[in-house]
């Protein structure tokens, strides 16, 4: 068994998303009928997307990721926990016996909750953050070692976060215009009820009325609001705070200018890629609408990449002004101890749920965005020296002997982290119960009200009142 799983992370790790992704959409479209011709066209938009935007996001990250840990450094801030980031964290989620169990059972398990129609959501067109559920796992595995509750761990979690990527499906496929797409990654969608009621709040004390959105900011401020000078303004922002230190050299104003540009650059390029992924998409949804119709059947949706909303205007500026916000949360939050430092550069990927929920109201995402992580700051501290355990066993070389590591945009997580995980790690038969009772009757909730809830978020998204009846 352990050979196969071997074998599977093997082929998976050298193929990876740029090739999978298009080999399945290919068989979804040849199942939908649209022929051999559309379905391989499908496909290789699908590709060129997804290289389209690793290329983007790859050049990006790590240009700024220099200036943003001198950003933090310049601070002085203190804590015991280091932020490793979700790389190093994916590579031990792999490692794991528990990961590798979860990547064949759990591809198996998503399969069989599409076919038997139990979600509308197909969930392997983003097999590789399936890391985040072995995550979870592992841990469960390295403090019980009971390899089953490991196991059911993750699929519980895998229940849930099916159950909140449902909820988003049309408002996130709306809002970043890929039609019936939506994200599916456990690390983002668990926001999702929280996003719901911050912004029912936000509606009921008017606070919609402040509307920070790229078109509103565009129109208020004329050039200076196009998305190319906002992220030429926040690049420049970022770079300055990451060369404090040095602002008399001339290489801090050319690292400054770099980055300013560099993020002006990603405003202006990310929408003509998505453009291309986009397509992928077109064949796909029309063939499915006409079967529908037809026979009845139900609309259906294709996980993506986080990466296909990273660099949508309201998402990179939120994640970005989010990233000092963080740094000093991290400072004075009770209970923390976690120094936020490689996945701050990831927040633009965490805060989709919000961002598409609240329909691109920075001043709500990044409001929301400060609770949201400040209670996942806390959240993650408690089981920092379990992580530490495990990815010390995997290759993570810890800073010194006694030092504890996290992943901030991956264990920063209030319900998956603060609700479900505690039941199975203190092995609290009551408490899984319960967390089953919930979600049973959640989903047969949602299977009867998704379109009044779906209807919900279109007309709040943007602070309007709902309709009565």
């Amino acid at each position: 068994m352990d050979g196969i799983l071997g074998t599977l992370s093997t082929i998976f790790d050298t193929f990876g998303s740029a090739v999978f992704v298009p080999v399945m959409l290919y068989v979804i479209a040849m199942a939908l009928g649209t022929g051999h011709k559309k379905a391989f066209f499908s496909a290789v938009y699908a590709g060129v997307g997804l290289v389209g935007f690793g290329f983007v996001i790859n050049a990006y990250i790590p240009l700024i990721i220099p200036a943003v840990q001198s950003m933090v450094e310049v601070t002085g801030i203190q804590l015991d926990i280091v932020d490793i980031g979700w790389q190093a964290t994916a590579v031990v989620a792999y490692a794991t016996k528990a990961g590798m169990l979860f990547l064949g059972v759990g591809l198996l398990f998503q399969i069989a909750l599409f076919l038997l129609k139990w979600t509308n959501i197909f969930q392997p067109g983003d097999l590789w953050n399936n890391y985040s559920y072995m995550v979870w796992g592992s841990l469960i595995y390295v403090a019980t070692d009971n390899m089953w509750l490991a196991l059911a761990c993750m699929l519980v979690m895998n229940l849930y976060s099916l159950l909140f990527s449902e909820v988003l499906q049309k408002r996130w496929s709306k809002y970043y215009g890929y039609e019936n797409c939506t994200i599916i990654q456990l690390h983002h969608v668990g926001a999702v009820p929280f996003a719901i009621g911050m912004n029912w709040i936000f509606n009921k004390l008017g606070l919609s009325k402040i509307r920070w959105s790229p078109e509103n900011i565009k129109e208020k401020l004329g050039f200076i609001g196009e998305p190319v000078m906002l992220g030429l303004i926040l690049g420049l922002l970022i770079g300055l705070l990451g060369n404090l230190k040095s602002l008399g050299t001339l290489a801090a104003w050319g690292n400054i200018m770099t980055i300013g540009i560099s993020t002006a650059a990603v405003m202006a390029v990310f929408p003509r890629v998505a453009g291309l992924f986009s397509q992928a998409f077109t064949a796909i949804t029309q063939a499915a609408r006409e079967r529908s119709v037809k026979d009845g059947s139900r609309e259906i949706y294709i996980g993506v990449n986080d990466a296909t909303g990273y660099g949508e205007p309201a998402t990179l500026i939120s994640g970005i002004l989010l990233i000092p916000v963080i740094v000093v949360v991290a400072a004075i939050v009770p209970g923390n101890s976690i120094l936020p430092l490689v996945d701050l550069i990831a927040l633009p990927f965490m805060v989709e749920a919000l961002v598409a929920i609240m329909n691109g109201n920075i001043f709500k995402v990044v409001v929301s965005g400060t609770v949201w992580f400040s209670m996942g700051l806390v959240v993650a501290t408690k089981f920092s020296g379990l992580f530490t355990q495990v990815a010390s066993q995997f290759g993570v070389e810890l800073p010194s002997p006694d030092a504890l590591v996290t992943s901030f945009g991956i264990l920063t997580k209030p319900i998956f982290g603060g609700l479900i995980f505690p039941a199975f790690l203190n092995q609290s038969w009551l408490w899984i119960a319960v967390l089953l009772i919930v979600y049973f009757a959640l989903w047969f909730w949602l299977r009867k009200n998704k379109e009044k809830v779906h209807d919900y978020l279109e007309r709040t998204a943007d602070g309007d009142v709902p309709a009565e009846g």
